[in-house]
């Protein structure tokens, strides 16, 4: 019998085998990638998507109304839009369902059968828990099937008060990704060119609708109107109107507002937490939040307001460390560069570079290398020389003078606002390096408060931005639950409620991930830094805890002495009436001080109740003078106070603020 050939079926027919399709090569744009990635930006799931859109843009407005020395007004709304409003929106009629078991929420006769069934149990034991008196905990509503389909949309809409933006410029701004105005070495809560534009990416992946911005420069007299969107595949924004409107009231600032896919219910807490810890970082902001649904007990409405006007210094933009560049970074120097030759390259180019300082490195670089050697000649073997001189050589650190900290003042006024704890300590820690660019660490440890739970309760923030997830993994968490021995400190780490607060600023903040949710725990330079502001806020608490000891000590004291007082009165007495019966039968002889006081308790001028009355009197007078320098000692009030600010009769004043960690001296013309 005959074997089968290859490419022979059972039928005997013969197939031609397929050929592979030729590879071709296809490019895609920035825009296109993170859509398609968007979990990379933080833009996750419905939920993720609405926290993250209201996180980018009160962000955004923060840093808008700080770049220009503005208090920090920011609104922000989400309104929930029903399927039927949304659908008007779009201009889709809705449509009744014509076969329902087409539907991913379609429910068999046999299914529901069932599931009633199962009440109707549940509902016969709940009858005969409550009759035989046993506690009957309330039946959950039953679970309503809902289909994949079924989506929530909400408008977001946030406004500030801060720079604007030029009338030219908005339609890059949002809809071109990577573009953006925060690109240099500099302190921005934003850092990569996303975070608008995720937003208006979601919005046209999950309802297709523009996002409507409204924006005005001071001293403008007209508001630059923009509706557009973003193609996707271009990279390039899609303009459906941009125009210039009158601007009667000379506002200043930004409003935008964005249509998406959400999920509210889920991300509720999420959204306020974000919010309220925003609250803590920048008290000197002032923050509307609103709610708007069509169920009004649904509705939510939370003004956090300003309590201070001292704003932290705003951060400059600063040159490159020579040892945090690359290849790359040196090119790109090169090429953008001003400068003519080598010595003033490396004068003008980066930090901690004097003349003396490049003439030295200019010496080692090789024969082929002078001061007057030109910029644009320098061949790529010149460059890598140049790199790995950078690498090796000892350069000073970068100063911290780029960075704006929150500030002792305003971290612990932040801390004290929003959790009113019993006691709190700050620390803001000097400037450190990792890899040429320079950090802060400040810190704050609070115990006791309102609506704080038991045990260690972890506020992160970084350029003082909150930070919400990921906590495991991030290095304050990690430094806070292993490194720090709360005990050592008169803290009970699992009883106590204990806030912790750590706040890191830097030019380069190394988050795992573009979705900047946390700071690994890998870097030995940012761990040591953390865990040093951690205990130095501790070692503050534990002389105030250790004085609260005493205090309850000495209160302890108190009432054991009050309590043996008519047993040491009877003692007393007792004694003294033998002493008193001797003298008077002349057995034993006292002096006259002492004689004279037997002579009274004869005479019954000195009783118990005297007695009793006397030490009475001294326990508390020694208890007063304990109290009194205890007082003395640790201050009258042990709690927190917040300071009152009375404003300006008039409407602007000049002064000139001087920062210092725990102070700030406002001196007026």
């Amino acid at each position: 019998m005959e074997s089968e050939s290859p490419t022979e079926t059972k039928k005997g027919k013969s197939k031609t085998p397929r050929k592979a399709k030729e590879s071709i090569l296809k490019q895609k744009s920035p825009a296109e990638f993170f859509a398609e990635n968007k979990n990379i930006a933080g833009f996750d799931n419905p939920g993720k998507c609405l926290y993250t859109t209201v996180r980018e843009l009160v962000e955004n407005a923060l840093d808008s109304a700080e770049s220009i020395s503005e208090l920090p007004i920011v609104e922000i709304a989400i309104e929930e839009i029903v399927k039927s409003k949304f659908n008007s929106m779009i201009g889709l009629v809705d449509r009744e369902r014509v076969d329902e078991e087409l539907y991913d929420d379609y429910e068999t006769a046999k299914a529901r059968e069932k599931r009633l069934a199962k009440e109707a149990r549940a509902q016969e034991i709940q009858a005969k828990n409550a009759a035989l008196g046993k506690k009957v905990k309330e039946s959950a509503a039953p679970k309503s099937v809902k289909g994949r389909g079924e989506a929530s949309f909400y408008r977001v809409t946030c406004k500030d008060n801060g720079r604007g933006m030029p009338h030219d410029d908005i339609p890059n701004m949002f809809g071109r990704v990577l573009s953006g105005t925060k690109y240099g070495l500099k302190q921005t809560r934003g850092k990569f060119g996303l975070g608008a534009k995720m937003a208006l990416i979601w919005s046209k992946m999950s309802t297709g609708l523009p996002i409507e911005i409204s924006s005005s420069m001071r001293g403008q007299n007209y508001i630059s109107f923009c509706r557009l969107d973003i193609d996707i595949h271009r990279n390039i924004p899609h303009i459906h109107l941009h125009e210039k409107r009158d601007n009667k009231d000379r506002w200043h600032g930004a409003e935008i507002q964005v249509v998406i896919e959400g999920n509210w219910t889920t991300y509720r807490s999420k959204i306020l937490h974000y919010m309220r810890q925003m609250a803590v970082i920048t008290p000197y902001a002032q923050f509307l939040f609103k709610f708007v649904s069509d169920a009004p007990d649904k509705n939510v409405t939370i003004k956090f307001a300003r309590r201070t006007d001292v704003m932290p210094p705003v951060p400059v933009e600063t040159k490159h460390h020579p040892s945090s560049v690359d290849i790359l970074l040196i090119k790109r120097l090169i090429a953008e560069t001003s400068k003519q030759n080598l010595m003033q390259l490396l004068q003008h180019e980066f930090v901690n570079i004097g003349k003396s300082l490049a003439e030295r490195l200019i010496g080692e670089m090789g024969p082929e290398f002078s001061p007057k050697l030109a910029v644009k000649s320098l061949t790529d073997q010149q460059i890598v020389r140049i790199h790995q001189l950078f690498r090796q050589a000892k350069f000073d650190d970068p100063s911290g003078d780029c960075l704006s900290p929150a500030g002792e003042y305003n971290l612990r006024l932040g801390i004290i606002k929003e959790l009113h704890p019993d006691m709190v300590a700050t620390y803001s820690g000097s400037a450190q390096v990792f890899e040429g660019h320079p950090f802060i660490v400040e810190a704050g440890v609070s115990v006791g408060g309102k609506d704080v739970k038991q045990g260690l309760n972890i506020f992160r923030f970084a350029n003082r931005i909150p930070l919400l997830f990921e906590q495991g993994g991030d290095v304050v968490t990690r430094t806070a639950l292993k490194r720090i021995s709360w005990s050592s400190y008169k803290i009970n780490q699992t009883q106590d409620k204990i806030g912790v607060f750590v706040s890191i600023v830097s030019t380069k903040i190394p988050f795992k991930g573009t979705g900047k949710e946390y700071i690994g725990d890998d870097i030995s330079e940012i761990a040591s830094a953390v865990k040093s502001a951690i205990k130095q806020c501790c070692i503050q608490l534990k002389s105030k805890i250790v004085k609260k000891m005493q205090a309850r000590e000495q209160q302890e004291r108190k009432r054991n002495l009050s309590k043996y007082i008519p047993d040491a009165t009877n003692a007393m007495y007792d004694v003294l009436k033998e002493m008193a019966k001797s003298h008077a039968s002349k057995k034993k002889r006292f002096e006259e001080r002492d004689a004279d006081i037997l002579r009274k308790v004869s005479d019954q001028l000195i009783t118990k109740e005297t007695l009793k009355e006397q030490l009475t009197q001294h326990v508390a007078k020694v208890d007063y003078e304990m109290a009194l320098e205890y007082a003395t000692q640790s201050g009258v009030n042990e709690e927190p106070r917040e300071d009152i600010y009375l404003p300006s009769l008039y409407a602007k004043s000049n002064f000139f603020d001087f920062h210092s960690p725990i102070f700030v001296f406002r001196l007026f013309q």
